[in-house]
């Protein structure tokens, strides 16, 4: 049946490009760019147009492995590569998912306890039993429906954004002219941004979906073995791609210029946390810019619990050679399922424990850094490789952009542990 509105178009249209990116502004990532405003004001707002390229590009190359081979990055390292590379890559990956979805449930639940009341360790649960449910037991084309439908909830931040007094002159200047602070706060909070913007749960759940969405179209085939199909599928990944990561970096901008306008200007710069920042803001910027905040906060984290738990089951899966997929029915991908499961049980156990929220974050962002630079590395050279993608290898500027990407993850690492040693 034709989509009838605009809208209806849109969502029709959009598909794994868009929502891994609206996933990349999980509550942990609106913690990041709060304190990125809270603390640093409008002059931190550039590094989001920064990493937009590098996003774009580093995504669509992870989807064209997924569209060209026809399976997702683990299952084309599980047959290219050594064993130990994908074992290696797939046990870090899941472990600074565990960690994040951990601390993206109880961001969440702060968020509905400072709205309602009540206590976080019953929402933790709640939050995690449902995503499990829905992700098991719903129809694959229906959860990606509910999953489109979710990104709505960044909006939130574009209504707080206009609820604050914003001098939009100055949030301007912050956004298109790049601003440098030699300092500990300034590059801690860079290295935080590209940690938050260039994450490998995003490679791995993009890729996986590409093969999913290929499964479920009779017409689909992958791209080594249809050709003809290539030039669509290439145009169509790289316009929701682009939309996708715009859209992600947008909803950064409409926090940072929000907590700068408001937190900073105030003198509040101690933000740990996006409960923190929506607790912050009702002192300064009214009752409702609290809530609409809070409830971001949960609307978020209820699109990207999912997909960290998908990307990690994905990653474990395709390493270990077991049927994957979110189309297929429970009994037919039991470890899969199995896999997804434990990594949300493992998240809400590890915040229903007195580790500290905060610190499990910084070290699931120094997993994550380990973890993207190897996988962008391999990933770049399985794209210039003729025996995985065929007659069509990632070249030209998208090439260049992928290794620029993967060079400047790489010098944020080294940067983290400058800093983590000095």
């Amino acid at each position: 049946m034709r989509a009838k509105g605009p809208f209806q178009r849109f969502l029709h249209t959009i598909g794994p490009g868009f929502i891994t990116g609206a996933s990349d502004d999980d509550p942990s990532g609106i913690g990041t760019y709060s304190q990125a405003g809270a603390q640093l004001g409008f002059d931190v707002g550039w590094t989001m147009v920064f990493t937009l390229p590098l996003m774009v590009a580093i995504q669509e190359i992870a989807a064209r492995i997924g569209r060209t081979t026809g399976r997702g990055i683990s299952g084309n390292l599980a047959r290219h590569y050594p064993p130990p590379l994908i074992y290696f890559v797939a046990l870090l990956l899941f472990a600074a998912n565990v960690i994040n979805i951990g601390a993206d449930l109880s961001a969440m639940a702060d968020a509905l306890r400072l709205l309602v009341g009540g206590p976080s360790s019953l929402y933790v649960v709640a939050f995690g039993l449902a995503c499990v449910l829905a992700i098991v037991f719903l129809d694959y084309s229906r959860y990606v429906t509910v999953l489109k439908w979710t990104t709505l909830s960044l909006f939130a931040y574009v209504v707080a954004a206009f609820l604050a007094d914003i001098p939009w002159g100055e949030a301007l200047k912050g956004v298109v002219l790049p601003h440098m602070e030699w300092s500990r706060a300034f590059f801690t909070t860079f290295l935080a941004i590209l940690g938050t913007t260039i994450s490998p749960y995003l490679f791995f759940w993009q890729a996986s979906q590409e093969v999913e969405e290929e499964t479920i179209d009779p017409k689909a085939k992958p791209l080594k073995r249809a050709p003809w199909q290539a030039r669509g599928a290439f145009q169509r990944i790289r316009a929701d791609t682009l939309v996708g990561m715009a859209f992600s970096n947008l909803i950064a901008i409409a926090i940072i210029v929000t907590t700068a306008a408001t937190l900073h200007k105030a003198g509040v710069t101690d933000i740990n946390s996006s409960s923190d920042a929506a607790k912050a803001l009702e002192p300064v910027a009214g009752k409702f810019a609290f809530v609409i905040f809070a409830m971001g906060i949960i609307g978020t984290g209820l699109l990207a619990v999912p997909v960290l738990a998908g990307s990690a089951a994905f990653a474990v899966g395709e390493a270990c050679r077991w049927p994957v997929g979110l189309e297929r029915k429970p009994k037919a991908a039991m470890a899969f399922y199995a896999t997804l499961a434990a990594a949300v049980a493992l998240g809400m156990g590890i915040m229903l424990t007195p580790i500290d929220p905060i610190k499990a974050l910084y070290w699931s962002a120094v997993i994550n850094g380990i973890c993207a630079v190897p996988v962008m590395v391999v990933m770049m050279l399985m794209t210039g490789r003729s025996d995985i993608m065929g007659k069509f290898p990632v070249e030209g500027w998208l090439r260049f952009l992928g290794w620029l990407a993967t060079i400047v993850m790489g010098l944020s690492v080294v940067g983290l542990a400058l800093q983590w040693a000095f």
